[in-house]
């Protein structure tokens, strides 16, 4: 029932079925511009699923302008595009984990795009502090323990949780000192801003979408950049007040984001469409 379909990935119909109306969310643009970090496979059915729904669907949802001003550029979009940015979720109770006593941490897929090389080079450069990485394995085999091997790393300074539960999640965000994003690549960045709503200060680089969500409420490095990387960790860790300045600056900047928000926005798309 209902006269609105709403795609949360492109995996969607090809058109609006009769009566009702279609939109579609497009969440980055790496198909075409980080097209190394995907598989062939996965670069084609993307760039063709999103042209698709850019021509035939009521309206695309993007997560931020960012993403917007790229599709523009990238394809034809004949379409309405609505900016809906996610909203943060509300913490369960935390677990108990094993974790070390200092540490920067690192959220999200591990996979190319996600820079852990520069991260893993960064956090070398910083004297006993130790990274932990929250993620599931993604495509390209990057491998952060022999990363940590080769780049020097202690061992003893690595912790690689793998996937893990909301209330684990919940955990290592807590205790963590900083959160570090040193992505290539980005549509929004729900890492960061479950960071910021969690209280802990952020690291991130100057990708636009990741700029356009933390709002000036973290530090911005330069992509690919260890040396500024470590630079800005070590200040954020050696610094409680630039710290405490962080975690409120993030904390008010996550309040402006919720899943309510974002249901009414993409309900709006079909409204219209309806009109």
């Amino acid at each position: 029932g209902g006269d609105a379909v709403h795609a949360p990935t492109p995996f969607a119909p090809p058109r609006a079925p009769a009566g009702k109306t279609l939109s579609v969310t497009v969440h980055d643009t790496v198909p075409w511009t980080h097209p190394e970090t995907l598989t062939a496979r996965g670069v084609s059915w993307h760039r063709s699923m999103i042209a698709r729904a850019a021509r035939r669907a009521s309206g695309l949802v993007v997560p931020t302008r960012a993403v917007a001003d790229e599709l523009a550029v990238l394809i034809d979009v004949d379409v309405p595009v609505r900016v809906v940015p996610h909203g943060v979720r509300v913490w369960p109770e935390p677990a108990e984990l094993d974790l070390p006593e200092q540490y920067v941490l690192a959220l999200g897929t591990i996979e190319p795009r996600k820079g852990i090389d520069v991260l893993i080079d960064a956090v070398t450069a910083l004297d006993g502090t130790a990274l932990v990485l929250a993620g599931q394995p993604g495509w390209g085999g990057v491998d952060p323990v022999a990363l940590a091997l080769e780049r020097g790393l202690p061992a003893e300074r690595l912790r690689v949780l793998g996937k893990v539960t909301d209330a684990e999640l919940a955990t290592v965000l807590r205790r963590a000192g900083v959160l570090a994003v040193p992505s290539l690549a980005e549509g929004f960045g729900l890492g960061l801003l479950e960071a910021m709503a969690a209280g802990v200060p952020v690291v991130h680089t100057d990708v636009p979408a990741l700029a356009e969500v933390a709002g000036g409420a973290g530090v911005v490095v330069p992509r690919g950049d260890a040396a500024a990387l470590a630079k800005a960790l070590r200040e954020v860790l050696g610094s409680p007040s630039l710290a405490a300045d962080l975690v409120r600056s993030g904390r008010e900047r996550a309040r402006a984001f919720t899943w309510r928000r974002a249901a009414e926005a993409v309900w709006a798309i079909h409204r219209r469409a309806h009109e």
